[in-house]
C-alpha cells in the first residue's frame, strides 16, 4: 500500500511540477529597425528583426500571410527556410536574411516584400521546440 502511494505521489509530482510533459515553446518577438542612413528612399522597407528567448539552432522558419496555415488553407507563405543539417545557434535574425545552415524550402525562391497593415504569422521550429508570433507592419 505504501509503495502504491509513493508511486502515485511521484507521478503527481512529475506531471504537475516538472516540464517533462509540457510542450517545448519558444518565445518570439519582433522589432522594426531602420538601418538605412540618410534620407529615406521611396518605397524602401524598414528592416524587420525577430528575437528568440534563447540562443538555439533553427530547423524551420516560416512567415505566412493571414494566420496559421493549419487552420487557414489560403494562408500564403512569403518566406520559408529549412535546415537539412545544423544551422548555427542564434538569438536574433532579420526577415529575408540568409541564415547559415538553412536554405529556402523551394530552391531559388526569395522572400516576398511585406505589406503594411497586413497580419503575418512567424512560425519557428528548432528541434523539439516550436514558437509562433503574430505581427503587422505599421
Amino acid at each position: 500500500m505504501m509503495v502504491a502511494l509513493l508511486v502515485v505521489l511521484a507521478a503527481v509530482y512529475v506531471v504537475y511540477f516538472t516540464d517533462w510533459f509540457k510542450p517545448k515553446t519558444l518565445h518570439l518577438s519582433h522589432a522594426v529597425r531602420d538601418l538605412h542612413r540618410g534620407p529615406a528612399r521611396p518605397g524602401a522597407m524598414p528592416s524587420l528583426k525577430f528575437g528568440i528567448d534563447r540562443k538555439i539552432g533553427l530547423t524551420d522558419v516560416r512567415v505566412v500571410v493571414g494566420g496559421d496555415p493549419s487552420t487557414n488553407r489560403n494562408a500564403v507563405t512569403v518566406w520559408h527556410l529549412v535546415s537539412d543539417s545544423n544551422s548555427i545557434p542564434m538569438k536574433t535574425f532579420f526577415y529575408g536574411q540568409y541564415i547559415p545552415g538553412m536554405h529556402p524550402e523551394i530552391k531559388g525562391t526569395r522572400p516576398q516584400d511585406l505589406a503594411t497593415n497586413v497580419p503575418y504569422l512567424l512560425m519557428v521550429r528548432a528541434g523539439k521546440y516550436t514558437g509562433e508570433h503574430e505581427f503587422e507592419l505599421q
